[in-house]
């Protein structure tokens, strides 16, 4: 493992996870599943998240989109409740999950926009009425 890579990592995956996450994903690990964790961190979150090319919000709606077309919801969630601590508005989620729907199907879009949903009220953020209601 190299140690440089996974403090990154695991920097990165605080920030836009929150630190609570981590300390759970790793005070969970046993010696089955310890090394996914640390591949995880390192590689996913210290190699990639870890670069400074793309913003976090930038990735985290890029994440979106994979997730929704990959049928992947629990990641999908744990990345959505990301991007908004990233500070993707309700706008920039609401166009990206409309890009999901005509890009990855209308079934990715109900399903993405149903999860959304599930995070939203979680997070206790109402978003503002429709015109018109």
């Amino acid at each position: 493992m190299d140690q440089e890579r996974f403090d990154v990592g695991r920097e990165a995956r605080g920030r836009v996870l929150g630190e609570e996450y981590v300390t759970r994903a790793f005070a969970n690990a046993d010696s089955f599943n310890l090394e996914f964790q640390q591949l995880v961190t390192e590689y996913c979150w210290g190699e990639i998240w870890g670069r400074s090319v793309l913003s976090d919000k930038q990735r985290s709606l890029n994440n979106l989109c994979l997730l929704a077309a990959l049928n992947r919801s629990e990641e999908f969630k744990t990345h959505f409740r990301g991007a908004i601590h990233n500070g993707a508005t309700l706008d920039e989620l609401r166009d990206t999950l409309l890009q999901i729907a005509v890009y990855a199907g209308i079934p990715a879009g109900v399903e993405a926009f149903r999860l959304a949903r599930q995070v939203l009220d979680a997070e206790g953020i109402t978003p503002d009425p429709a015109p018109g209601q």
